[in-house]
């Protein structure tokens, strides 16, 4: 069932704001989070008639809301996987456009002091490793790399979204954990960052499309041909963002 929170940021984007601006809700991956956030306020600032309003959290999680019925504009998942559930529910019909890669990798807390130098460290007893769940992305993307690398790893949590194995690492409650390029990069001194080669085997394609159903289509394709244009491209690749 749909969890109360997400029902209501859904809602929010049905119709229009107290100040007479078309809400245009746009469901993103965690990992989206703060180069969408910018993206929506140039949006808005090109577009007076229009607000638009965020919903992140873990592909999965988004597409399952999608699945249930919540209304949206805009989805945009980090992986092809998710995004190919919600068009089996009929909620994207049209073809999705890759705008984004993106490749994990190591954090730890600043100072790396359990000494972390390889994907291999991280099944080394004790350590306390945080990764996401295998249904989100960036747990399809780890299980894919130790996997390949034949790494035993044993996480102390799975995560719902990247930025929660983030959260968990800057906290001090994790030693080490597996994210994306780009929220290590958004972490900036809270976390040292250690690149493993592996990463390279597993590269997150994120696309991204109008939902079929929306009541504000025209404003729905408007941002995402802002995402997927030349100014969207330089926001993601500041961002840390590989190209498609």
């Amino acid at each position: 069932m749909l969890g109360a929170a997400a029902l209501t940021v859904a809602l929010a984007g049905c119709g229009s704001s107290d100040s007479g601006a078309t809400t245009v809700t746009v469901f993103a991956a965690a990992s989206l989070n703060k180069v969408f956030t910018e993206l929506g306020t140039e949006f808005e600032a090109t577009h007076p008639d229009a607000k638009v309003t965020f919903s992140f959290a873990g592909s999965s999680d988004l597409a399952a809301q999608l699945d249930q019925g919540a209304p949206a504009d805009v989805f945009a998942s980090a992986d092809t996987a998710n995004m190919d559930k919600a068009v089996r529910s009929g909620r994207i019909t049209e073809q999705p456009q890759v705008f984004a890669t993106n490749v994990l990798t190591i954090v730890t807390p600043p100072g790396n002091p359990e000494h972390v130098a390889s994907l291999a460290d991280l099944a080394r007893p004790g350590l306390r490793l945080v990764v996401c769940a295998p249904q989100v992305p960036c747990g399809a993307a780890t299980k894919k790399v130790t996997t390949a690398a034949q790494v035993s790893i044993a996480p102390v949590s799975e995560e719902s979204a990247v930025t929660d194995v983030l959260a968990k690492v800057t906290s001090g409650e994790a030693d080490a954990g597996l994210v994306y390029v780009t929220d290590a990069a958004g972490a900036g001194a809270k976390v040292a960052r250690i690149p493993f080669p592996e990463s390279a085997g597993a590269v997150n394609s994120y696309p991204i499309a109008a939902v079929a159903d929306s009541k504000h289509a025209e404003l729905a394709h408007r941002f995402e041909e802002l995402v997927t244009g030349p100014q969207g491209r330089a926001a993601l690749s500041k961002a840390g963002f590989g190209a498609p």
